[in-house]
C-alpha cells in the first residue's frame, strides 16, 4: 500500500532559496519535507518558537561553518507549505532573527489564505 503524499507548496522564494544551499543541506531538508508529506516528522524537526502549536516546524542543518534552516507548516489539510529556507547569519544565540520571523509570519498568512481558497 502506498502512502498518499500531500502536495508541497513553496511560498515566496523558498524553493529558489533552498536550491542555492549545499547538496547535503538540500538532501536533509528534502527528506524532512517528504516525511511531512506522508504525515510523519523528521527526527530533527521541532516546533518553531512563537507560532503556537507544532503546526509550524523548523529543521536546522549545519554544514561546514554555516547553519541552514527550513521552516514549513503542516497546519493545513490540503498541503505542506514551505514558508522559508535560509542561512542563519546572526551570531547572537540560536534564536531565529526577527526579519526572518516576520517573513515567516507573512508567508504563513499567505499559506492560510491559499488553504482557505481566498
Amino acid at each position: 500500500m502506498t502512502q498518499e503524499l500531500k502536495p508541497l507548496v513553496w511560498v515566496g522564494s523558498s524553493k529558489k532559496d533552498l536550491m542555492k544551499m549545499p547538496d547535503e543541506v538540500q538532501d536533509t531538508f528534502g527528506y524532512a519535507l517528504h516525511l511531512a508529506q506522508t504525515g510523519k516528522k523528521h527526527g530533527d524537526a521541532r516546533p518553531l518558537k512563537g507560532f503556537g502549536s507544532a503546526g509550524v516546524l523548523e529543521v536546522i542543518e549545519d554544514c561546514a561553518t554555516s547553519t541552514y534552516r527550513a521552516v514549513y507548516t503542516v497546519r493545513f489539510q490540503d498541503a505542506v507549505y514551505v514558508l522559508h529556507c535560509f542561512q542563519k547569519k546572526s551570531t547572537q544565540g540560536i534564536s531565529t532573527p526577527k526579519p526572518d520571523l516576520d517573513l515567516i509570519r507573512e508567508r504563513l498568512k499567505m499559506a492560510q489564505a491559499r488553504a482557505q481558497g481566498e
